[in-house]
């Protein structure tokens, strides 16, 4: 590349006053600057001699006004564009100056950055055009493509084509076989998918097994227990106005109360064991139907057998494994108070052994015909595979007009 010619001390570039030229000749004589042509020897000779002898630096206001008579240029006179070669004389025999490639002589404004790119554009090459196509192509991607803007209209499709890098340019568009590698890479796979339902059908059967052992531990009682309460309420209400009257009962109807004092229990006795009208709705049933029938408590003699839940549902004989020999056990009907002592347990027995509520039962103790009363429930607690089984003896039967018998009122 030309440099800038240096600066003329003392008048000259070497050789001659400031009005003369590289070869000596005056800038206004033939084969000057002025006249369009120069002689292109004559000139490199005295420019290498005022290189050796003169320091650079800037030029001259003299100087630079013999350029006024050519064109505008960067030296005051363009070398791609020299006059025409004058005829005859000894500057036919000078050389014209070829053309040269204007981008490795002119100093140049840079171009502004191309829309996208940083304001921090890299650095120009230093090299041949072939350095510079290489530079152009790191820039601007591998398709030689000016990066887009993200706020381009193309950029909504980033998501597949393009992605943003950390500048907020978009980096070079993807492939489709890159963007397809990415789209299934995002796409869940079956196996993900079944994992998914699966663990959703088990959150769910959770919290519908949690919901049904909250209704069966806390709900069923809570509804037994008022519908318990109610029903002995009304019991009561009906023997003091006299509506009621003794004698055989329809299955569901309650006629009795029956009072645990040790377990603080008060639950009414209703006919029958159905589950939905007797057991379900907290009261304690009395085994009146078939093969099962029992006997009332006023009889002479015979077995008075109840049953009642031992969990859920009022759980009226949830704790009665706690009773003790001599515990006081009392059945009050409309007219009397009939009060049991408990006698023996078993703890564990088969459903299907029916013998426990024989008139003089098997496996209690009891040796003759007697006033007996028989509380079967579940066993273990929260199952139904067995039977606990109590037995208590009939110790007194006291009229309602006596008042109540003393295991009440201690």
């Amino acid at each position: 590349m030309t440099a800038l010619r240096p600066e003329r001390e003392s008048g000259a570039y070497g050789v001659g006053d400031q009005g003369t030229s590289y070869g000596g000749q005056p800038y206004g004589a033939p084969g000057a600057y002025g006249d369009g042509w120069y002689d292109h020897t004559a000139a490199q000779a005295a420019q290498g001699a005022s290189h050796g002898t003169a320091p650079p630096g800037p030029h001259h206001a003299a100087h630079d006004a013999s350029y006024g008579t050519a064109p505008p240029g960067p030296h005051g006179a363009s070398y791609g564009t020299a006059a025409p070669r004058p005829q005859g004389g000894a500057a036919d025999s000078t050389a014209y100056l070829p053309p040269v490639d204007e981008e490795t002589v002119a100093l140049r404004i840079p171009a502004p950055p191309e829309r996208g790119e940083r304001a921090e554009a890299a650095p120009v090459p230093t090299g041949g055009r072939a350095a510079r196509r290489k530079a152009a192509r790191k820039r601007h991607g591998r398709r030689g493509g000016p990066h887009e803007a993200t706020g381009s209209p193309g950029a909504a499709d980033a998501g597949e084509g393009l992605s943003a890098d950390s500048g907020g340019a978009s980096r070079a568009p993807l492939s489709r076989m890159e963007a397809r590698r990415q789209a299934r890479a995002r796409k869940a796979s079956p196996a993900v998918l079944a994992s998914r339902a699966i663990g959703e059908v088990f959150i769910t059967c959770g919290v519908l097994m949690l919901l049904f052992v909250t209704y069966q531990l806390w709900w069923t009682n809570v509804r037994a227990q008022a519908q318990a309460g109610q029903e002995a309420s009304d019991l009561q209400n009906e023997w003091e106005s006299g509506e009621r009257k003794p004698g055989a009962f329809e299955p569901g109807q309650g006629f009795a109360l029956l009072h645990i004092p040790k377990l603080d229990v008060v639950v009414p006795i209703a006919e029958g064991i159905n589950s939905k009208k007797v057991l379900d709705r907290g009261m304690v049933g009395h085994y009146a139907e078939g093969a099962l029938k029992t006997a009332m408590p006023d009889a002479k003699t015979g077995n008075f057998g109840l049953a009642g839940h031992r969990n859920t549902h009022g759980e009226p004989f949830r704790y009665i494994n706690r009773l003790e020999p001599g515990d006081p056990i009392v059945v009050e009907t409309q007219g009397e108070y009939f009060v049991y002592k408990m006698a023996s347990m078993l703890p564990v027995t088969p459903p299907s052994n029916v013998s426990v509520l024989d008139p003089v039962p098997k496996g209690s103790g009891f040796t003759g015909p007697g006033r007996y009363i028989t509380l079967t429930t579940c066993t273990p607690e929260f199952t139904s595979k067995y039977r606990l089984i109590v037995w208590g003896k009939m110790v007194e039967e006291r009229p309602r007009s006596k008042g109540k018998p003393d295991a009440l009122v201690s």
